[in-house]
């Protein structure tokens, strides 16, 4: 899909490289500049680490990728990466605020010396902010972490770097907007997405409920603001959820529970009348579904058309797909793993000798390597 574009990737940790996997995963060439000697900041963080000696958080997000080691203080290093930036069709990075600037890799004059040139910058508060970019930092002050955890409990934040997934995965998109717009009009832009943007966007309904009503946002644990029920329940061994979204799902769900009067009664037939009556309707599936094991309610909600869960542990899960200890999880835009994540520096002398000819065409056959 992206055969042929070349995208110079100057960022680390994990928006930035989670970006530009995306499009090598897509079929995008892709360079990945690190500093010598120590590279992405990531391979450091760890354990776990492969028997090589990576980290498994870097594995997790640099696949499809050569790396080349270059240091922004040496003068040779610079007109290196400037020649890459000529040949590039994208450009991705996460630098503060005035770092490339002050190393003669300003943006806007590589952007006025190259228009066709897209330029995605990834920052932690917006492009005026100096502020540095932690996921943990974005998900306190987007609102994320009052919403999550038990109502009774601490603030909690989300178990993965969603943030920064999803400023990543912003990012991509868009690039690959940019890249179309390119196509049309022939003229490259500069694109700012930032983990703040990111995160706010990302809480949808619970900041339009409170857009709406003027009222605060609460935790609700595992339950939902808007739907009953719509949350955990542990069943004889082990938690499962159910998520009824529909007055019909809700029919089926207490008929297939074996809880016809609930299905009966005329007062629950509405999700407004669930959530009046949601205290009712949690203790009666409580125990109910603490009659028989999970699979068994699975089942029976799969037949009925419910939508249903087993609570399921990383492990558990990586069960049911192909992944790789090296390469990591099977693409979720539909793309190829074509290449393992490079060792530091590992195409750098081919790299520096034949720039973007390094690719022979299609990614992954590659002269020298």
């Amino acid at each position: 899909m992206l055969s042929g574009t070349k995208v110079l990737d100057l960022s680390r940790v994990l928006a930035g490289p989670l970006c530009a996997m995306i499009l090598g995963d897509l079929g995008a060439d892709v360079i990945k500049v690190e500093r010598p000697g120590m590279g992405d900041d990531t391979r450091g963080w760890g354990p776990p680490f492969d028997d090589r000696g990576e980290s498994a958080y870097y594995l997790s997000v640099n696949r499809n990728k050569l790396s080349l080691a270059a240091d922004l203080e040496r003068v040779a290093d610079r007109v290196l990466l400037r020649d890459l930036i000529a040949g590039a069709d994208v450009v991705v990075d996460n630098f503060r605020r005035g770092t490339l600037e002050r190393r003669d890799l300003d943006p806007d004059e590589l952007l006025g010396r190259y228009p066709r040139l897209i330029w995605c910058t990834v920052t932690g508060f917006g492009p005026k902010s100096r502020r540095p970019g932690y996921d943990f930092v974005a998900q306190a002050e987007s609102g994320w972490m009052a919403v999550t955890g038990e109502p009774s409990g601490e603030p909690t934040k989300v178990g993965v770097a969603l943030a920064d997934v999803i400023a990543g995965k912003d990012a991509a998109i868009a690039i690959l907007a940019a890249l179309l717009a390119r196509e049309r009009t022939g003229a490259g832009r500069r694109v700012f997405i930032s983990l703040a943007d990111s995160a706010r966007g990302a809480l949808v309904n619970v900041a339009q409920n409170a857009l709406v009503t003027g009222r605060d946002a609460a935790r609700w644990g595992n339950a939902h603001p808007n739907l009953v029920p719509y949350q955990l329940f542990r069943a004889a061994d082990r938690p499962l959820v159910i998520a009824v979204g529909s007055d019909a799902q809700w029919k089926s769900c207490a008929l297939a529970l074996g809880l016809d009067a609930l299905a009966a009664d005329a007062a629950l037939a509405t999700n407004a009348g669930r959530l009046a009556h949601r205290d009712h309707i949690v203790k009666e599936f409580s125990r109910r579904l603490a009659e028989s094991p999970a699979a068994a309610w699975q089942k029976r909600l799969d037949d009925a058309g419910v939508p249903a869960a087993l609570v399921k542990g990383v492990l558990e899960m990586l069960e049911e797909v192909e992944a790789s200890s090296l390469s990591g999880l099977p693409s979720s835009v539909g793309g190829t793993v074509r290449l393992p994540p490079p060792r530091l520096d590992e195409q750098g002398s081919v790299i520096r000798h034949r720039g973007w000819r390094v690719f022979n065409g299609t990614f992954g056959q590659t002269d020298g390597l």
